[in-house]
């Protein structure tokens, strides 16, 4: 029996439609109710040597995935924290999440440059 080629493309294992969080079984995990589970799996992950244009185009349409998904904030928080190097996760392509995570860190570096400022003029105060 012949067998397919191998595909170049990575099957996303995570991200389904917004439904609110409450309504969700609570003791399921998040990527079960993910849309990208289903046939659009394909275009999360880059094959390689894609050219630029495909890429785009492919990253435009997992974000329209992304964008119906009810579980798209927990995808990206997810990408977020591990962090996920490649693919579009939660709406996010890799590039976007590393944007995403300096500006966590400078926003993180400079509350703490507040609280270090601030802090004893309070404490002096009280």
């Amino acid at each position: 029996m012949l067998q397919p080629p191998p595909s170049s493309l990575q099957v996303a294992a995570v991200p389904a439609q917004r439904v609110p969080t409450r309504e969700r079984d609570q003791d399921a995990p998040w990527h079960t109710e993910a849309v990208c589970r289903r046939d659009e799996a394909g275009l999360f992950f880059a094959p390689s040597k894609e050219p630029t244009a495909a890429r785009l185009s492919r990253e435009e349409a997992a974000k329209r995935v992304c964008a119906r998904c009810p579980v798209m904030v927990e995808c990206r928080e997810h990408a977020l924290l591990q962090p996920e190097p490649y693919g579009v996760w939660g709406g996010l392509t890799a590039a976007e999440r590393r944007v995403v995570l300096a500006r966590r860190r400078r926003r993180d570096l400079e509350l703490k440059k507040a609280a270090r400022t601030t802090g004893p003029r309070i404490a002096a105060a009280g």
